[in-house]
């Protein structure tokens, strides 16, 4: 088979996927070794190795240094999320977007931020409060604290023009990711800032990123009443 003719990452990840799903390998079963699968596949076997990454990161096996390849005993089922440009999230549910910067200034991080970052410490970081809306109407206050360290250039964008979300979005890819979900009563601010009433119960997202060890942004996103999320399995 020439090399042209060799099968994607993505055809040998969903091949061996196949085999799991008919039971060919099961639960805790040991697969063949990545060489073998290669030669089976008639691929390279750095094509197998990207596959199986996949799979792994996807809970479907557990690669095991010196142990070979199985397939897990409890699969874990993983959601895809992606961070989303807050603009665009408005825009495709059919109403008007609008930003309101809130507040903005270089601050000493708390020690809350510090230790999300995994820094010991002190550290100053670029501390930005905004208010996302849809048809004129609080939807989304964002809490974010930006790394000047790793992303210096923010220093030079128009924040009351542009959100620090969507300009990171656009021009800050991540390595890592950390996310939390969870609920809260309004507080007066929130009620204020949301224009609802205090302790309401409210949905919150929290996202942390780095760019190899480096940090690049935590924010705490409160929704309004109502919120949705969709994500993908």
């Amino acid at each position: 088979m020439t090399e042209t003719a060799r099968l994607s990452w993505k055809d040998v990840r969903d091949a061996i996927h196949a085999r799991i799903l008919d039971s060919t390998y099961g639960p805790g079963d040991k697969l063949p070794k990545d060489q073998c699968l290669a030669e089976q596949l008639g691929c390279a076997r750095t094509t197998v190795q990207r596959a199986m990454r996949d799979l792994s990161d996807s809970g479907i096996v557990e690669r095991r240094r010196k142990g070979g390849t199985h397939v897990r005993a409890d699969p874990v089922t993983r959601a895809t999320l992606d961070i989303p440009i807050t603009r665009k999230e408005v825009e495709q549910k059919g109403a008007v977007y609008g930003y309101q910067l809130v507040n903005l200034g270089s601050l000493e991080a708390p020690l809350a931020v510090r230790t999300k970052f995994e820094l010991s410490g002190p550290t100053t970081m670029l501390h930005v409060e905004a208010l996302h809306l849809a048809d004129h109407r609080p939807y989304i206050f964002e809490d974010r604290w930006v790394s000047i360290d790793t992303v210096p250039e923010i220093a030079d964008v128009d924040l009351s023009v542009e959100s620090a979300n969507e300009w990171l979005v656009r021009n800050r890819p991540y390595s890592r990711c950390d996310l939390r979900f969870y609920a809260i009563k309004a507080s007066k601010r929130h009620a204020r800032l949301l224009d609802i009433a205090p302790d309401e119960a409210l949905f919150v997202m929290e996202r942390t990123t780095w760019i190899g060890t480096k940090p690049i942004t935590t924010v705490k996103a409160v929704t309004t009443p109502g919120y949705q999320l969709l994500t993908e399995i």
